[in-house]
């Protein structure tokens, strides 16, 4: 039994080092890192390859820290700083770190200076707004996106995302559904969003 236990340990291993090392290369021969393949508002997203590669930090001129080059945080905080001219107080952490699971829905997030809103116990999302996925068992630090497009109507919201990898598209289209605590996307991964509005919710 111990040795079939060692055996599976070192398989697992392997295969998460197998992983580490294939997500950081650039698997699809149309694309190449850096490329511009979609934007927002004139924010260009930029092609990233493996979901693991990363490139220099990308720092604006007085030295506000906006990202590892193409992560998918990269483009949020430059997105935020460059279209909505929006500084975040605390500039470092993974995609999942936008989100504080400890904060009531629509309280102020200090860390990012944005409003949180609670995937089912938020308002409707509007476009600029984060979205913050959980972090996975392949992914362990999260993701995020900006809501690109929302209709009400058909109850059908849009986002633009940066690094999703190498033969994912830029863009994505989630249902949502309205209930009397407030608005679901329907993807169990997404944690809530992140908003400018005033918070509804005194700290």
């Amino acid at each position: 039994m111990k040795k079939v236990i060692l055996i599976l340990s070192v398989l697992i291993f392997l295969s998460l080092g197998a992983y580490q090392i294939v997500t950081k290369v650039n698997l699809n021969p149309h694309f190449q890192v850096g490329e511009e393949i979609d934007s927002l508002n004139g924010i260009v997203v930029y092609y990233n390859g493996g979901v693991n590669h990363v490139s220099e930090r990308n720092l604006s001129a007085d030295g506000y820290n906006i990202g590892l080059k193409y992560q998918c945080v990269e483009f949020i905080k430059r997105y935020y700083f460059e279209y909505l001219n929006h500084r975040m107080p605390d500039t470092y952490g993974h995609a999942k770190d936008f989100f504080d699971k400890k904060l009531q829905s629509g309280a102020l997030n200090t860390q990012r200076d944005l409003i949180q809103f609670t995937n089912g116990a938020g308002q409707l999302p509007k476009v600029s707004d984060i979205v913050v996925y959980d972090a996975s068992l392949l992914n362990p630090y999260g993701h995020v996106a900006i809501v690109s497009q929302v209709n009400p109507i058909s109850k059908m919201v849009e986002i633009i995302q940066q690094n999703p990898g190498p033969f994912q598209g830029s863009r994505e289209t989630y249902t949502m559904e309205e209930s009397h605590d407030g608005w679901t996307i329907q993807n169990s991964k997404i944690l809530g969003w992140l908003s400018q509005n005033s918070p509804s919710i005194k700290l």
